[in-house]
């Protein structure tokens, strides 16, 4: 068997190499940065938002992270565990990692392998919720071999093993902080979540969930020269249009995520000279989730949105594929995005291995055809203008994130939807909200009481293989995984999880491929095994902006966009 395995390359080594600042640690001052979804909680664990990830990473880290090219490269690792250097075992049954020798906690006490151990019992406990638990996946038992070195055994040779601990999104906690808080007592450690000990450049000074995070230089970082700024001023909420402002135009910020703007606005942004448009293309996918569960308020939580109650619309298949068939994804690309944006009917859009090139059809808009397939449906056209069937009104709740493209896209939707003769009820939640892990709130994506929602997220690396295992059975949001699990629409095929199965067994690169493009055409859409549960619409670019006078920053796809904060410096 072979394993293809893109490990850290010279870009990346240039990129993690501190720049040279006699002044020392922190010489800088203080580096300002909005995301305008404003992150609710420092602990990527009980999170599945992307602000919440990527917050939490300049705190908390990972064995080993991905650089701006979707290379693997040690972070509190020593090294990069292979099967050629020992770190994996022949019949690919186990990986050991080996942390680097001096590693210290924000609190000056020493990182060890109780530490990584304990991380992985805490996202596995079956009453945790753990928004990550798709990292785990096939883990049979995570061992301390000595102080600094773990091992990790799974159940069926996994020739891909780099799923826990790897990434933003599978940090290592601190077992001292953490350890009264397993289980269902996960989401009430409210000072741990909030104020984790982490061994990241920065550490936190104040938090205040769902608008500002203060962070100061962590004196016990690695590296005797970084962060090269003392402090960073995290600011959350807004709206996208003020983030881009603030750097853009007024130069009050230094970093500006997720500008989800249209494109002329941001060219014209540009043009007052303050900061510059990063742009990169890695996984990021805007789509349509179609909930196959009842979200009706008027059912009690363990049966609301759950398989017991089939939703009344979105059950047949007929209907899924006919609202897919009403829209025009070429559109919504021009109208949103321009040239950082590409329709698709994919959910995995890259790397090309994993991405069905061939998967096309649904880029052109079929109204002729969504009508008749309601039609065959039993879906009968009123007097009214929409369709009913058995005294029942086809109206769908469609809700997403509160941001400008978001709105216009639910707005073009619901007009084409019309024309098919489906009425439409839309809302937008606060993102801040919406992409929070609350498990107390009923507007979380993951909760999804509505019948039809609206994001985007993406997978870390360059193998999909965490990121399709979220869509088995098991990872569907219920009360018993405190609403936690990325299988919001209750999606669960026994044929989906045996692929998911292979593929964890399947060392070859070119057959992981056939196997994802499998799995993507089940859930997807335009091919004879496609479920119509997920609607992809546009492979996103994904977009921020960066002052003029801030140094070291390079954008990065493939994992946080914080993953080199500690090289970040301001230009004299």
């Amino acid at each position: 068997m072979k394993i293809k395995l893109a490990l850290m390359g010279a870009a990346a080594a240039l990129a993690l190499a501190p720049v040279a600042h006699a002044e020392g640690r922190g010489a800088d001052g203080t580096v300002n940065i909005i995301y305008w979804q404003a992150p609710s909680i420092l602990n990527p664990y009980l999170s599945g938002g992307t602000k919440d990830v990527e917050s939490s990473s300049i705190v908390l880290e990972p064995l080993a992270g991905y650089d701006q090219d979707g290379k693997l490269f040690p972070r509190l690792a020593a090294d990069i565990p292979t099967v050629a250097n020992g770190g994996i075992s022949k019949d690919l049954k186990s990986i050991t990692w080996h942390l680097k020798k001096g590693l210290k906690w924000s609190d000056g006490s020493p990182v060890t392998a109780a530490d990584v151990v304990f991380t992985g019992k805490y996202c596995m406990d079956p009453q945790g919720g753990c928004a990550q638990l798709s990292h785990f996946e096939g883990v049979k038992s995570i061992e301390e071999v000595d102080p600094l070195t773990v091992k990790i055994t799974f159940k069926e040779p996994q020739p891909v093993p780099y799923g826990p601990f790897v990434s933003s999104e599978s940090p290592i906690l601190q077992k001292k902080q953490f350890e009264n808080c397993m289980g269902a007592k996960a989401p009430t450690c409210t000072e741990a979540n909030f104020n984790p000990i982490g061994t990241g450049p920065f550490e936190v000074t104040e938090f205040k969930p769902n608008d500002v995070i203060q962070f100061k230089a962590n004196p016990n970082y690695r590296v005797p020269d970084e962060p090269h700024f003392a402090k960073v001023n995290f600011k959350g909420g807004g709206s996208a249009m003020a983030s881009a402002r603030a750097v853009l135009q007024t130069g009050e910020y230094d970093y500006g995520w997720n500008l989800q703007l249209s494109p002329k606005v941001l060219e014209d942004m540009t043009k007052d000279g303050k900061g510059k448009l990063m742009i990169g293309f890695g996984t990021l996918v805007e789509r349509l989730q179609l909930n196959l569960t009842d979200p009706s308020s008027s059912l009690p939580a363990d049966e609301r949105s759950t398989a017991k109650r089939p939703n009344p619309f979105l059950s047949d298949k007929r209907v899924r594929e006919a609202l897919s068939m009403a829209l025009d994804r070429n559109v919504l690309t021009q109208i949103g995005y321009g040239k950082m944006g590409k329709p698709t009917c994919n959910w995995i859009p890259a790397p090309a291995n994993f991405a069905d090139a061939n998967n096309t059809s649904c880029l052109k808009q079929n109204i002729a055809g969504a009508k008749k397939l309601l039609d065959e449906a039993g879906w009968k056209m009123g007097s009214d203008g929409y369709r009913h069937k058995d005294g029942k009104k086809l109206v769908l709740s469609y809700q997403t994130s509160t941001n400008a493209v978001r709105q216009q896209f639910q707005a073009i939707i619901k007009q084409w939807w019309k024309e098919i003769g489906v009425d439409t009820e839309l809302k937008n939640i606060n993102a801040s909200v919406f992409f929070g892990g609350d498990p107390g709130s009923p507007d979380t994506f993951q909760k999804f009481y509505a019948d039809v929602e609206m994001y985007a997220n993406n997978f870390n690396g360059a193998d999909p293989g965490a990121y399709v295992a979220q869509y088995t059975c098991d990872k569907a949001p219920r009360p018993a995984t405190q609403w936690q699990g990325e299988n919001i629409t209750r999606f669960c095929s026994k044929k989906y999880d045996e692929l998911v199965a292979e593929l964890g067994k399947t060392a070859n690169y070119e057959k992981r491929g056939e196997i994802v493009k499998k799995l993507n055409a089940i859930l997807t859409v335009g091919q004879p095994d496609s479920t119509y549960t997920m609607l992809p619409l546009v492979w996103r670019g994904r977009v921020s902006a960066a002052s003029n006078t801030l140094g070291g920053d390079i954008m990065n796809t493939w994992d946080s966009e914080m993953w080199n904060i500690q090289s970040w410096y301001r230009k004299k």
